[in-house]
């Protein structure tokens, strides 16, 4: 992860599910000054075999990457893990939830853009994560800062029970027969849980519990 020198273009590894995604990034990128994408990885695991041999500087992930195998997120993680001899990673999603900064952020991505952003931006966040530097999204930025501001309460022993039984894949009714409450109570429960941890759904509650470490 070293700093590049000046007169070195940026080596990009592109890693998005969609090609129609790729192809159109490969060609608004290709009008970019100092910007080389070297490589387009369909997969979490087609750039982590991609960024072994053609040493990006930067891997610029989505973080929902469909067909059942690794997550942008997991994929960030294991690049950023390599230390030096890794790229950075700088995030390019549609989802700006609380649980997707956060994840992104812990797994070690550098930067977190939305797609909704202007290419000039774009460009910029390249360059600046290969020198090192972070780069947000102004309204993911704006959600830190409010995170920041006005911390979430903790779970109570209760919601802890609840979300462990969660991630056993239980349903609403299995739960309270488990806890001996009722379906209500569990409904109650769930909607605290996923109002603290910022989530909307119940694979997104197991989700983040799982990086927050949570869970038993």
């Amino acid at each position: 992860m070293s700093t590049l020198p000046p007169s070195s273009p940026v080596r990009l590894l592109l890693c998005d599910d969609h090609a129609v995604v790729r192809a159109g990034l490969r060609a608004l990128l290709s009008s970019a000054d100092g910007i080389d994408v070297v490589g387009e990885a369909a997969t979490g695991e087609e750039a982590l075999a991609m960024a072994a041999h053609l040493n990006p500087d930067v891997v610029l992930m989505d973080l929902q990457l469909d067909g059942g195998g690794m997550d942008g997120v997991t994929a960030t993680r294991q690049l950023t893990a390599r230390g030096e001899r890794g790229p950075r990673v700088l995030v390019l999603t549609m989802f700006d939830t609380d649980a997707d900064i956060t994840r992104a952020v812990e797994a070690g991505a550098i930067g977190y853009l939305l797609k909704a952003e202007q290419p000039e931006e774009l460009f910029s966040a390249i360059r600046d994560a290969a020198s090192g530097r972070g780069a947000l999204s102004a309204p993911v930025a704006d959600r830190l800062l409010t995170r920041l501001r006005s911390p979430r309460p903790a779970l109570s022993a209760r919601e802890h029970e609840i979300l462990a039984q969660l991630a056993r894949g239980l349903g609403n009714r299995e739960i309270a027969r488990a806890l001996f409450i009722s379906e209500a109570t569990v409904k109650t429960h769930l909607g605290r849980i996923y109002g603290k941890l910022g989530v909307e759904t119940r694979a997104g509650a197991v989700a983040v519990a799982k990086e927050r470490r949570l869970l038993p």
